[in-house]
């Protein structure tokens, strides 16, 4: 498989892309700094730039968008997933994961309340943030899932996890490695029953 990984220079998205070269996929990774997991291939650049995003998902057989905010940009996480979303239609890729965030949309429901409240008035503008990121998303006409895990620590990831959609039941807590959230969404590249739907993953 050609996966692009959008945030693929640190955090969450170098560990998917580790995972995936691991696996023996063909991955390129989006940096602006150009660094990079070994093995992958770098376009370097911001993905706001049509031009970037363009030839990064070129002939991608997926795509995974795992951006953070950015220090004095408004809904950094919105505008990198329109521009991936317009370079996609434009190239002809289909399939897309999204790290969005547990209490974006209506997911707060799969939340402790204590810790729902607490969000909403910590988190405010990441949720905005990702609230659009999500109304693109799903306006797109892509084959698209998103994910969002509840808060993100670097521990080692033991392989288990709690996956929930709203409406099914399912309350989750309040953290997941990124180890662990990184081979979900891998996994979720190849799933094609979460194709439209969005689904909240914690410990």
């Amino acid at each position: 498989m050609k996966l692009t990984v959008i945030g693929g220079s640190q955090g969450t998205g170098a560990k998917v892309a580790e995972l995936a070269l691991d696996a023996g996929h063909e991955v390129t990774v989006v940096s602006r700094s150009g660094s990079a997991p070994a093995g992958a291939v770098v376009v370097t650049g911001s993905a706001t730039d049509p031009e970037v995003a363009r030839r990064a998902v070129d002939g991608a057989d997926a795509v995974v968008v795992t951006v953070g905010g950015a220090k004095g940009v408004r809904r950094q996480r919105t505008g990198v997933t329109r521009a991936v979303v317009d370079a996609m239609s434009a190239t002809g890729a289909r399939r897309l994961v999204v790290q969005s965030s547990l209490g974006a949309g209506d997911s707060g429901a799969q939340m402790p309340l204590p810790l729902r409240l607490l969000m909403k008035v910590v988190l405010a503008a990441p949720l905005a943030d990702h609230d659009a990121q999500e109304a693109v998303v799903r306006e797109s006409g892509l084959d698209w899932t998103v994910v969002r895990p509840t808060g993100l620590t670097n521990a080692a990831g033991n392989g288990r996890w709690r996956a929930h959609e709203v409406g099914d039941g399912g309350r989750l807590g309040g953290t997941v490695p990124r180890a662990d959230l990184a081979a979900y969404l891998l996994e979720v590249v190849s799933d094609d029953s979460l194709v439209g739907r969005a689904v909240g993953i914690s410990s």
